[in-house]
């Protein structure tokens, strides 16, 4: 990790604070192990830049110290990212700028729907895998996402491209075929590139749905040790079951994941 040279340098307020309006506010936090701190503020603080960009505050980090200076609300908001990325740290989990992000959204969440003398929930939904460790919600849709998850048996996402939706759901999907609560994981993803002709494309049937199931195949191998994958996928633990031959199945105890569900067509 590296030094921080400019850690304790002094700048100047927002120019809106500046001029007095909100009243500015100071509050500083100590963690109680360097290294872990060092963690939080990022390497050169690039951690604590990112927050200062996000809220609008000024935030020197001095050792295990910070003092945040700034707007009231927005100070409160800095401590609660602070803090949550602190607890990621002290579980050994690793915080990139991403998961500065997340932290942000976080502590949003907790500032804006729970009253003062209610306790905010600690943290999104996380899920976690051997492979992976302990994986969470990086902002409030995603969060909603995982728990309408754990909550129903049949959930419909939508949204823009990268957002989470698949690799999520593989992620909760192998959470739960690790833990035993599943039997099998079944991956489905309409072949519309390929019409009617899928079953004049040689090879088996994994073969020929492969190049039309990669994201989800990706995400599997990123969650799950690949041994693992290959051998579920030789006893059928788990399956690809292209859309055009679900027909009649009958699937029980199975999580099932259908992709690009968009380009299905009504019955």
């Amino acid at each position: 990790m590296g030094s921080r040279p400019d850690a304790s340098r002094s700048r100047s307020l927002p120019a809106s604070l500046a001029a007095g309006d909100p009243q500015p506010s100071q509050l500083t936090l100590a963690f109680d192990d360097n290294r872990l701190a060092s963690l939080v503020f990022g390497h050169y603080d690039q951690n604590i830049a990112k927050i200062e960009r996000r809220l609008g505050i000024i935030a020197n980090a001095n050792g295990n110290h910070v003092t945040l200076r700034g707007a009231e609300e927005a100070c409160e908001h800095a401590r609660r990212v602070l803090e949550n990325l602190y607890a990621r740290a002290k579980l050994g989990q690793p915080i990139s700028l991403g998961d500065v992000d997340g932290a942000i959204q976080e502590g949003a969440l907790q500032g804006n729907l729970f009253p003062k003398e209610e306790s905010a929930r600690p943290s999104f939904e996380q899920v976690t895998t051997r492979k992976r460790g302990t994986v969470r919600a990086r902002n409030i849709a995603q969060d909603a996402y995982l728990t309408a998850l754990r909550r129903h048996e049949l959930v419909f996402a939508e949204g823009p491209a990268g957002t989470g939706k698949t690799w999520l759901a593989v992620a909760y999907a192998a959470q739960l075929f690790e833990r035993k609560e599943v039997d099998r994981i079944i991956l489905s993803r309409p072949a519309v590139e390929a019409g009617e002709r899928l079953g004049f494309l040689p090879g088996d049937m994994r073969e020929k749905v492969d190049p039309y199931l990669r994201p989800i195949y990706d995400a599997l191998y990123d969650l799950i040790d690949p041994r693992i994958v290959e051998r579920a996928l030789q006893t059928g633990e788990i399956e690809i079951a292209p859309l055009a031959f679900m027909r009649g199945r009958t699937l029980t105890n199975a999580a099932i994941i259908l992709d690009e569900a968009q380009n299905t067509t009504a019955m």
